[in-house]
């Protein structure tokens, strides 16, 4: 019997370990600490970080060599809002970025003095966060486009 439970002693240090987790912390706790981690990640990983435009599509058109040479980076305010500059060579291009509490939607704003940003000036939600490449695709609507950005 003791080399039974000796062979066992994984899963039951791992059951121990479960049932002290989920008897020792509430819905809001475990919703507090998910929510700590993504403002972690997102402000480890993607907040004040150089990014290129890997992949953009429109329908079928690709449109990824328009940004060829640019370098985007969401600047902190907030955990929620802040800057988005947009740099070409030594060309500077200032705009704003928002997402909501649980990250899933990244609102981006650029001027629409340059042409290409009109594609990148929408709301997008991420169908992967995946570091180096994050992937987008435009939020509340099936449209065909698609957005990839890797970090540099």
């Amino acid at each position: 019997m003791p080399g039974f439970v000796y062979r066992l002693r994984f899963f039951i240090a791992l059951a121990l370990a479960l049932l002290l987790l989920l008897s020792g912390c509430t819905k809001e706790q475990l919703a507090a600490a998910n929510k700590n981690l993504l403002e972690q990640y997102f402000e480890d990983n993607i907040l004040n970080q150089d990014f290129a435009v890997q992949l953009a599509t429109d329908s079928s058109a690709n449109l990824t060599a328009q940004y060829n040479g640019y370098t985007f980076k969401l600047l902190k305010n907030t955990l929620y809002d802040g800057v988005l500059t947009a740099t070409n060579g030594g060309t500077a291009y200032s705009g704003s970025w928002s997402c909501n509490s649980d990250y899933s939607k990244l609102v981006i704003t650029l001027p629409n003095s340059i042409s290409s940003f009109s594609f990148l000036t929408r709301e997008w939600r991420f169908t992967k966060k995946a570091i180096p490449v994050m992937e987008l695709a435009p939020w509340g609507t099936t449209e065909p486009k698609v957005l990839h950005i890797q970090r540099l």
